[in-house]
């Protein structure tokens, strides 16, 4: 068995730590009468975020709608998108993240009519690109078999913690880049099933939206571990991400249960959610944050005002939001 370079750092050390204290309140929200909501809120967010950092242009709303069997006027090949993903995602509980049979059987689900050889490695070289050009080679496809049956091979028998084994699982895959096609969402998946051994929560918490909310991020610590000759600096960041968003969780999931009757909307809820977090964000930043523009963002927020929920304190440039739960 070869094991895959990597470097476990003090700050990784410190968020595992940190992780698992949060993981237990995590679990306590799941619970409670929200969790239902929360669980069906959670999936749609991570398919949407997964497919949109592919170029999916769906917003959430329609995702939404797709889950909910309604009819979306879409290209044809992004609502094939989403419809494979709602179908990887039901598999979640049948999946084991040990059985590299499993991968592939998850990849022909994820990419159905989307790509001729899914479920199957690639047979041909490929190449990531970004907006400057070549970004990374991959290895070349004979090296494929050999290079993922080891890989598999020390996810299955390393005494690391699970946390660090998904985070070098999920950046020796998109190294690898074993397929044709879907070797974001795929691996994105794999990384979240891996989790979902240390912690079922992981089931419905958006690690899809951690990298969608944090994409250059993402592929800088790709880039830096690349450089580095070893995984440590993506291990780094995806354990701040989880850390940070499992931070999130910890008050946003009190929201909802306060202004139940005010608040129907799910888009309204998730704004007051930031506001309350973060008091001085810009229509902009909500934006990003949600997948919305700018304009929806500011009609959400005219509409909060009127319900009396949310008021500017200050100018427009230096003032911040005050929401009003009570």
């Amino acid at each position: 068995m070869q094991t895959p370079p990597f470097i476990v750092s003090p700050l990784a050390i410190n968020l595992i730590a940190e992780i698992s204290a949060l993981l237990e309140r995590y679990a306590i929200a799941l619970e409670n009468e929200e969790g239902l909501r929360l669980r069906k809120a959670n999936r749609i967010k991570t398919i949407h975020s997964s497919l949109a950092i592919e170029g999916n242009t769906l917003s959430e709303d329609e995702v939404a709608d797709i889950i909910n069997g309604k009819n979306v006027v879409a290209p044809i090949r992004q609502i094939q998108e989403v419809r494979n993903a709602i179908k990887a995602y039901e598999l979640y509980g049948t999946l084991n993240p040990f059985k590299e049979a499993d991968l592939r059987k998850a990849h022909s689900v994820m990419m159905e009519a989307l790509t001729d050889d899914a479920g199957r490695y690639r047979n041909a070289g490929v190449g990531v690109f970004g907006e400057k050009g070549l970004v990374h080679m991959a290895p070349s496809a004979s090296m494929v078999p050999q290079l993922m049956g080891n890989l598999f091979e020390w996810l299955k028998s390393s005494q690391d913690h699970l946390l660090i084994r998904s985070c070098v699982f999920h950046y020796e895959f998109e190294f690898i880049h074993p397929f044709s096609d879907g070797n974001g969402r795929t691996g994105r998946l794999w990384q979240s099933l891996i989790l979902g051994r240390l912690n079922p929560v992981f089931e419905h918490l958006p690690v899809e939206n951690m990298v969608f909310s944090n994409q250059q991020r993402y592929y800088d610590a790709i880039a830096a571990s690349t450089a580095a000759g070893q995984s440590g600096p993506f291990i780094d960041f995806m354990l701040t991400e989880i850390r940070d968003t499992l931070e999130k969780h910890k008050t946003m999931e009190k929201v909802p249960n306060k202004v139940p009757d005010k608040v129907p909307n799910k888009s309204e809820t998730h704004i007051l959610e930031l506001l309350l977090k973060s008091p001085h964000i810009t229509a902009a930043e909500i934006a990003s944050e949600i997948g919305i523009t700018d304009r929806a963002v500011r009609k959400i927020i005219s509409a909060l005002k009127g319900k009396g929920l949310v008021e500017r304190v200050g100018s427009n440039k230096s003032g911040y939001w005050k929401v009003n739960l009570k």
